[in-house]
């Protein structure tokens, strides 16, 4: 079901009509019957509005949306930047919404490796990810968008639009070096180790690299990545178990880890 099919559903269950939700939102029967037709999609203070009016959570009206049949459609990026910001704005999180932005701004041009898929897909994900995983911690969820601009992009974590906690937390997530060099690796992982919101993210960022490193990489690199997170990553998984916010998280994330592992160890 498209979001607009949802709208419809969901306001006629309601027993209001499209002028009389419109009024309630604050745009015009015309706009409630294009959002039902799906010839546009509401910005993001009226989807709030909307949602408040027809007393449904915004995670449910997008779910169709956002998680559609068609698996081409889980990275629509702009199916994703409605959700987060939605969310962003429904919470309070300041950081995010300066995230988000400038983490599009930064990332724009660049795709993931052999592919044509934006690179923005990959935060944007993440960012996703931890909000479907119940985590509504603004650093963490800012974190995720900027997790790559650093090294990405030619920035520091300074000179990133947010606060001195989400910069600490996004130099953890920065490698600086080699990925092949062993002390680097060390240092980085270790850095990580120290902050379990790290840890988090670096293990949702495994998992989506995880996903697409079938086409993105080629066999030797393939081997490596496998290695490095049996070495490093799934440690980071008992730093999370033994943090009881992300308890259950972490049993989730490592099931998924687990599986793709064995799956690609037994392609391989």
């Amino acid at each position: 079901m498209k979001i607009g099919e949802r709208i419809c559903r969901v306001r006629r269950e309601k027993k209001m009509t499209q002028e009389e939700l419109g009024d309630l939102v604050g745009v015009s029967f015309q706009s409630v019957s294009e959002w039902e037709r799906d010839i546009s999609f509401p910005d993001p203070d009226h989807l709030v509005m909307m949602c408040k009016v027809l007393n449904v959570p915004v995670s449910a009206m997008l779910g169709a949306g956002l998680f559609p049949q068609n698996p081409e459609s889980i990275s629509d990026p702009e199916h994703m930047k409605t959700f987060i910001k939605t969310s962003a704005k429904m919470l309070g999180m300041s950081e995010t919404l300066k995230a988000l932005p400038y983490a599009e701004e930064k990332h724009k041009g660049q795709t993931r490796k052999n592919s044509d898929v934006p690179y923005i897909v990959h935060p944007l994900t993440l960012a996703c990810h931890a909000l479907a995983l119940g985590i509504q911690e603004d650093a963490v969820i800012a974190a995720c968008l900027l997790h790559d601009v650093a090294e990405d992009c030619g920035v520091t974590p300074e000179e990133m639009p947010v606060g001195r906690d989400v910069q600490e937390l996004t130099e953890r997530l920065t490698r600086h070096g080699s990925k092949d060099n062993r002390n680097v690796q060390k240092a980085y992982y270790r850095a990580i180790q120290a902050d379990p919101r790290a840890c988090l993210i670096k293990c949702l960022d495994r998992i989506n690299n995880l996903t697409t490193m079938a086409y993105g990489l080629g066999t030797d690199r393939q081997v490596r990545m496998i290695r490095e997170t049996e070495e490093y990553v799934l440690p980071l998984l008992d730093v999370l178990k033994d943090t009881p916010a992300y308890n259950n998280a972490a049993w989730l994330l490592k099931y998924q880890m687990i599986s793709m592992l064995d799956i690609y160890k037994r392609y391989l």
